[in-house]
């Protein structure tokens, strides 16, 4: 049976990408299908605000294309600029075409290899084709419910109030999928901010995929 109700989350620091899915019963949490390292970099922490700046986004994504025919194998549109990303591009082109994809190349992108990417290809692929009308995508500098997480953040925002306000502003999102098993509905609005909208009710702890 395909994957269902997929959700893609990715952390810069650690370089990983998973891939959960719906359990098999309705009302369980989602459980962790893959791990996938992340091979290459681009960038340092913190978000994408200009075309060229070479930052792999960070922020409440989804799948915004499929192509089969990328330079790269394959790839997956993310969403990226979304509202809130424009409007902290202040005015300056936000920049456009990020991808997860194959091989081991990246300025702005997340690079998983050939193998990988083709296992999360299809699985996406099937989950669209099973009628799933939006995958999530979320993209975390860290995990950020880590202590290494929080002191590295921390350290890295002391002297910019912006950055702290944002990360700050990832957080009720990230927590949301912790606690209910499920991935949240995070809207980013104009103003630069997100608004997560009410999460179902709290459901088990998240489970890895065999447990």
């Amino acid at each position: 049976m395909a994957p269902r109700d997929l959700f893609i989350r990715s952390f810069k620091a650690e370089a990983v990408t998973e891939l959960w899915a719906a359990a098999e019963r309705r009302g369980d949490p989602h459980v962790l299908v893959r791990t996938f390292p992340v091979c290459q970099s681009s960038g340092a922490l913190g978000p994408k605000r200009r075309q060229g700046d070479g930052q792999v986004p960070e922020g409440f994504y989804r799948v915004s294309l499929f192509n089969p025919q990328s330079s790269y194998h394959l790839s997956l549109g993310v969403s990226y600029p979304n509202a809130a990303d424009r409007h902290h591009s202040a005015g300056q082109p936000p920049g456009s075409a990020i991808m997860i994809h194959g091989d081991c190349v990246t300025i702005g992108c997340i690079p998983l290899r050939d193998g990988p990417i083709e296992e999360l290809y299809v699985a996406a692929v099937f989950a669209r084709d099973a009628g799933q009308r939006d995958i999530p995508i979320h993209i975390f500098p860290c995990r950020l419910d880590e202590p290494t997480c929080q002191a590295r953040l921390a350290a890295d925002s002391a002297a910019r109030p912006d950055l702290a306000a944002f990360w700050d502003g990832l957080v009720p999102g990230y927590l949301a999928f912790l606690q209910t098993g499920a991935p949240p509905r995070v809207v980013a609005e104009k103003t630069g901010a997100y608004k997560l909208e009410p999460p179902p009710r709290e459901r088990r702890p998240l489970v890895a995929a065999g447990e």
